[in-house]
């Protein structure tokens, strides 16, 4: 018997331990998300996205990052990376910079402002992780519990198609 022959109703689909694990994953996710989120709009000014953007960066090496490994980095179109880019750049939080190993290229990397965000944002964020996200699992967990986040990030990313 295989394994789909236990679904055979909505109910049972619904009641499925492994779709409601999933589905408790994405809602604590989401609301993680919108909280976390939340607070960086309304302490610091920046949305989600463009704090990781700032990480992104922050983590680059010299000179820069292109759009294309921006917008693999966060699983963006380069269109969308691109709109971006061009906010972050308008509220000074990063700068184009000309690609020394292509004469026809541009890297974007932090501004001093940028720097300044991205530091931060960080320790608001850092705050609202341990409120929100560690302190309300049982301390005897949370180490096993990042080490499976880690796992299963990184299983998730090894299978997206890699941007041409």
């Amino acid at each position: 018997m295989s394994e789909h022959a236990g679904i055979s109703t909505a109910k049972e689909a619904a009641d499925h331990e492994l779709v409601l694990a999933f589905g408790r994953l994405q809602g604590a996710a989401n609301r993680l998300e919108y909280i976390l989120g939340r607070s960086l709009e309304v302490e610091c000014g920046i949305s989600h996205l463009t704090y990781e953007v700032l990480l992104i960066l922050g983590r680059a090496p010299e000179p820069g990052l292109s759009m294309r490994a921006i917008a693999q980095e966060q699983v963006l179109t380069t269109g969308g990376a691109t709109r971006l880019v061009d906010r972050m750049e308008a509220a000074g939080l990063v700068e184009r910079v000309e690609d020394p190993g292509d004469r026809r290229g541009r890297l974007v990397r932090l501004t001093g402002l940028g720097e300044e965000t991205a530091v931060g944002a960080s320790r608001v964020h850092v705050e609202n992780i341990k409120r929100y996200f560690v302190e309300p699992l049982p301390e005897a967990d949370r180490e096993r519990f990042a080490e499976d986040l880690r796992i299963l990030s990184h299983a998730a990313r090894d299978m997206l198609p890699r941007l041409p």
